[in-house]
């Protein structure tokens, strides 16, 4: 690799991350006087994207990365030259998880949360899996929320919010109930007012903080992506999941590509892939 291919390479990530940040840093200056003055976390979400766009993400100062897949995450995560430069990596599980995919997700090096717990049965699978590992520590898990009411996203209905996170809370002593997530529609107009999946995603963190004593910066708040991270935190998240923004817009293996919601993402994204590509054929000549 010589210095000008990783010099080109990094480029557009590191502008994109920085950028995030400060935006960021904005909308938590806007946010009311009420909340809780928590710098959310910024989870980079690296589904589809190959493992040289996440180390050059980790070089640049990020830490935490999300992805939606069990195969994906498994493939990124035991990665021998990943796991060499990427050492502190810590491991998000933003998708929907089935019972029998549980134990290879939880034996994966570096894992730091799973987000999307909406079953008991799911949490049960989780903690019991979790003893068998006898890890010095409790895994942090969160409890997903279906606020948009679509049948198409997986979440617990927010009537049924509070009992799910008792259920997690008492009975699966090997798990950190850390908060609430919600994935939401994805087409709210913003200058129509506040997105109502974050309003509710709120409203079910106050009742789980009065049901249990808790105030409300012991209840985390993941919400927000991409394209209304901003508009999240302002309404109280502490934790925004943003993907193409970073890393351009993502690409399915046998799909058509994905729309870009911007041109300029799309153009990003196509500069960074040609630069991995000559990085690739530096290695194989040297």
């Amino acid at each position: 690799m010589t210095f000008r291919s990783a010099m080109a390479a990094t480029a557009d990530i590191s502008k994109a991350i920085k950028s995030v940040f400060e935006r960021i840093e904005v909308a938590c200056v806007k946010r009311p006087e009420i909340l809780p003055k928590i710098t959310p976390r910024l989870v980079a979400v690296s589904k589809t994207k190959p493992k040289e766009l996440i180390q050059i993400a980790y070089a640049q100062g990020q830490r935490h990365f999300g992805e939606n897949y069990v195969q994906e995450i498994l493939e990124k995560a035991w990665d021998d030259s990943l796991r060499g430069t990427c050492q502190d990596i810590k491991w998000h599980f933003i998708g929907h998880l089935q019972t029998n995919k549980v134990k290879k997700l939880l034996e994966i090096p570096n894992l730091y949360m799973v987000e999307t717990v909406d079953r008991f049965k799911l949490a049960k699978e989780i903690d019991k899996h979790w003893r068998t590992l006898q890890q010095p520590q409790k895994l942090k898990v969160m409890v997903q929320v279906n606020t948009s009411g679509e049948e198409n996203k997986s979440g617990v209905a927010p009537d049924m919010c509070c009992t799910l996170y008792q259920e997690v809370k008492e009975k699966c002593t090997n798990l950190e109930t850390v908060g609430l997530m919600t994935i939401g529609a994805f087409d709210h107009d913003l200058s129509r007012g506040p997105n109502p999946d974050f309003q509710c995603l709120l409203q079910c963190r106050e009742e789980v903080c009065k049901k249990f004593d808790l105030s409300l910066d012991q209840v985390e708040l993941s919400m927000g992506m991409s394209n209304d991270f901003e508009h999240a935190i302002i309404h109280g998240s502490t934790n925004v999941r943003v993907g193409s923004t970073i890393f351009g817009a993502r690409t399915y293996a046998a799909k058509s590509e994905e729309k870009s919601s911007t041109s300029s993402d799309s153009s990003k994204n196509n500069h960074i892939s040609n630069e991995i590509q000559k990085l690739k054929i530096n290695d194989k000549k040297t």
